[in-house]
């Protein structure tokens, strides 16, 4: 198939093309994918009794519970618990997928790390410390500074969907009584606003469609 590179015909972060469309469906049908493993890793623990919350969950400031900031987001306290985050990482995991794969990859391996390294830091040394929320914020710090650094109409919309959808759980970076762990929420969202600013687009020189305001891909 052809286009031209003048009006981005089929460039798949350009908004209305097939291509675009058809990277938002491939990203959507990806995450779908990913939330079934993480209930088969919690349906392996509780009908096994594996315990692999103490076993992989992050400790904080423990040297034993220093592995759980890589495998800490996979696991979860019980099903309500995978419940509450599927939904949001679906969709917002969505939205950073369809800007290309590798940079989804990056970003979450960011968002990981920078998320457990602040549990473990900071975090009650009493606790184990599981779940995706880490993730789902730090997606969501993403998604908002992105709308910023890469100056895109449509980014700004994907801004405004997720600010109404998600806007107020944005407390949740705050400290709390609750047994969640708000660090992090917090730590979380820091990752992605990393994230979105180190692997951010930047404009082909090589292509005069693209300008300062409209980022071009990797």
């Amino acid at each position: 198939m052809t286009f031209d590179a003048r009006t981005g015909a089929n460039d798949p972060d350009r908004f209305g093309t097939e291509s675009f469309y058809a990277a938002l469906g491939r990203a959507f049908v990806a995450m779908c994918a990913v939330v079934p493993v993480l209930f088969l890793i919690e349906a392996m623990d509780v009908w096994l009794q594996a315990g692999f919350d103490p076993a992989a969950g992050i400790i904080p400031r423990r040297i034993e519970g220093l592995d759980g900031v890589f495998f800490g987001p996979f696991l979860h306290h019980d099903f309500d618990h995978l419940y509450s985050n599927s939904i949001p990482l679906i969709l917002l995991g969505t939205f950073v997928l369809a800007a290309g794969a590798r940079r989804f990859l990056y970003s979450t391996l960011v968002i990981i790390f920078v998320s457990g390294l602040g549990v473990w830091f900071t975090g009650s040394p009493n606790t184990i410390v599981v779940g995706a929320s880490g993730v789902i914020f730090g997606y969501l710090g993403l998604l908002l500074m992105r709308g910023i650094v890469e100056r895109s109409w449509w980014n700004f919309a994907v801004v405004l969907l997720v600010f109404l959808l998600y806007g107020w759980q944005l407390l949740g970076v705050l400290p709390t009584d609750e047994p969640i762990s708000w660090q992090g929420h917090l730590f979380g969202l820091v990752g992605g606003l990393l994230a979105a600013i180190i692997f951010r687009r930047r404009p082909r020189s090589d292509d005069p469609y693209y300008s300062d305001t409209a980022p071009g891909l990797y």
